[in-house]
């Protein structure tokens, strides 16, 4: 029994000013990565791309743990995108084989009323193959269920979004800015300016 599972989620939060605009942070994508997952289920396959180890999850009587490849890059203006790659199920070989994941999202800066914020938004789409003992469930009970699942996966990355990436973005532009060298030229002092 083919079936299909949806979830799209929205993020919009203000970014509390800091010394370095979050348009520079958001050019390392490694770093949004980090702030979005786990270190210890990170995998960094390449410059753009990350292998993902999601946690359990329970879909009815199945307990699968989806690993995913990412490309995360950054675009000019601090637009991040994501876009999955491949995904496996590892030890459950049957779904694994009829198992689809694709995920699709973006993130950026805007202006609104002079506070920076950022907008973004994700798609979850998984397409699978069910194994006989769940084709006699209803497909309302099942499409309730595997949507419900999609949509906790996506509230789970939105509320890291919201407090980890803000937390990270911080940490970063105040310890980038202590340890910058200081971008004054020699010989002149801020107590003596030019003009």
């Amino acid at each position: 029994m083919h079936t299909r599972f949806i979830a799209s989620q929205s993020v919009q939060l203000a970014v509390p000013e800091q010394p370095i605009p979050i348009q520079h942070y958001l050019r390392q994508p490694q770093r949004l990565v980090g702030a979005l997952v786990d270190s210890s289920r990170i995998e960094q396959l390449g410059e753009e791309m990350f292998r993902l180890k999601m946690r359990p999850l329970s879909f009815l009587t199945l307990t699968i743990q989806p690993t995913v490849d990412m490309r995360v890059w950054s675009e000019p203006g601090g637009t991040v995108r994501l876009k999955s790659t491949g995904c496996e199920i590892r030890g459950i070989e049957y779904i694994n084989q009829r198992f689809a994941l694709h995920l699709v999202g973006q993130l950026y800066p805007i202006q609104i009323d002079n506070i920076t914020h950022l907008k973004g938004r994700a798609d979850l789409e998984v397409q699978v193959e069910l194994p006989p003992p769940l084709w006699l469930t209803p497909a309302p009970i099942l499409e309730a269920t595997g949507n419900g699942l999609l949509k906790s996966v996506l509230l789970t990355i939105k509320q890291r979004l919201m407090y980890q990436l803000l937390s990270d973005y911080r940490r970063w532009a105040t310890v980038d800015r202590e340890n910058a060298p200081s971008i004054q030229p020699p010989g002149l002092s801020a107590d003596h300016p030019i003009i």
